[in-house]
């Protein structure tokens, strides 16, 4: 995410991190470098501008030119500043205690709404939320067969009609949820290739009918400046509540995620990664400030094992490393708990000071799917005790496999390694443990 931003961030401040002593010529000619660097990554030329006089006014400041770790304090001072710039707080999304929640996605053609669409109904389901999908997309039969394919997967129920008058099929889409007891409709409107006036005039008509709990737009953040610029169109006309970043893991240069907010001045709720229905983020501008100075995210890291990790399942595992009882059943399953947590690289890339290095690294998911298939060629004994896996058995599982011999031998050395660190954490004291405050340093 952003990879390229972060690894010429990372470089333009080594230089002045090496400073013995910060002066303002050594602050002046990092921040006209960091200014370089938002610019080629199409960040706004005002908010370019803006973001560097306001680390200039910091970073000049006696606390820094006289601080024991200059480098240190300019990159918090950085830090604080990129936070600012990508919303300061996280913004939850609005949702009515009483009645029907009525949340209205909008945006150009292409960016990828009906499927935001979809993986939002599937949060909200997981919140036991009773949603329905609204194809307000009377344009292209093709949306509306995608978002039938999509709430298939997610069971989620879908709305559309052989109508061409989108306000109508919105109409009947919220008597229908009315009639069903449902809580939840989110409505995916059409998209245009461009910003143009019918397209406003509809969105505003399915505004004024519904009055939305919330609207968000959906903006594709690889178009840079033009996703800031249709921004500006869209709130000027129908004034929405939020916005949701896609395929910010893309190639992506950052300007449109660390630009749009301080011109539309509307909070990022949401990142969506990938075309996968769980790949959605709630948005943290303190987390992604981290990831971009390659600090990583922590936090979001745990959130995803917490979520995909039973408590039970934890305290069962903690109790076999105690008892040196790890086996390659044990091993499956923490498999089985990363592929639900996402791509390997999403999540390497929340490890600090991993980001960068992968930026041309080829990740393959697929290797999960190797050693799934050498450890389910195993028997029962040979999984409990790893011990007995002598020559020919190994030989045995690499032909049942589709796997080499020397896949195999990797493995075993790979689980034996991980059993030996885990059981140190184990004899530690590795147990029972809370979230702590993730801080910056």
């Amino acid at each position: 995410m952003l990879e390229d931003l972060s690894l010429k961030l990372e470089t333009a401040l080594k230089k002045i991190r090496g400073q013995g002593k910060l002066t303002e010529k050594n602050i002046s000619d990092t921040l006209r470098e960091i200014r370089r660097v938002l610019l080629n990554a199409d960040v706004n030329y005002k908010v370019a501008k803006e973001f560097i006089e306001n680390v200039s006014v910091k970073a000049l400041g006696t606390e820094v030119l006289t601080s024991i770790s200059p480098g240190q304090l300019i990159t918090k001072i950085i830090y604080d500043e990129l936070t600012e710039l990508l919303g300061g707080d996280h913004k939850e999304i609005k949702l009515n205690a009483s009645g029907i929640t009525t949340i209205l996605i909008v945006g150009l053609q292409g960016s990828g709404k009906t499927t935001f669409a979809a993986k939002l109904a599937r949060r909200l389901k997981e919140m036991k939320m009773k949603v329905l999908l609204a194809a307000a997309d009377v344009y292209r039969p093709a949306a509306i067969e995608q978002l039938k394919l999509l709430g298939s997967q997610i069971d989620v129920p879908i709305f559309s009609l052989d109508e061409p008058d989108a306000v109508k099929v919105v109409k009947n889409a919220l008597d229908f949820a009315k009639e069903n007891h449902l809580d939840t409709v989110i409505i995916d409107t059409a998209g245009r290739l461009h910003v143009d006036e019918d397209m406003m005039n509809e969105v505003s008509a399915i505004k004024n009918l519904v009055n939305p709990t919330e609207i968000l737009f959906v903006v594709d953040s690889m178009t840079g400046q033009d996703a800031v610029n249709s921004a500006k169109a869209f709130n000027e006309k129908i004034n929405f509540d939020g916005i949701v970043l896609t395929k910010l893991d893309g190639d992506s240069r950052g300007g449109a995620a660390l630009s749009i907010r301080s011109v539309v001045g509307k909070p990022i709720k949401f990142s969506s990664l990938g075309e996968k229905l769980d790949a959605l983020e709630v948005f943290h501008p303190d987390r992604l400030a981290s990831r971009i100075l390659g600090k990583g995210d922590v936090v979001s890291l745990v959130e995803k094992a917490q979520k995909s990790f039973e408590e039970v399942d934890a305290e069962k595992l903690v109790e076999k490393l105690h008892k040196n009882k790890f086996d390659f059943d044990d091993f499956l399953k923490q498999i089985k708990v990363i592929k639900k947590m996402g791509s390997l690289s999403s999540l390497l890339g929340m490890v600090p000071g991993v980001g960068a290095q992968l930026k041309n690294a080829q990740i393959d998911d697929n290797a999960l799917v190797k050693v799934e298939a050498i450890i389910n060629s195993m028997t029962v004994e040979e999984r409990r005790s790893p011990k007995v896996l002598n020559g020919n058995r190994r030989k045995r599982i690499a032909r049942g496999s589709g796997t080499s011999i020397q896949d195999v031998n990797r493995l075993i050395k790979q689980f034996n390694q991980m059993k030996k660190m885990m059981g140190q954490f184990a004899k530690r004291g590795l147990g029972k443990s809370s979230l702590k405050n993730f801080k910056f340093n």
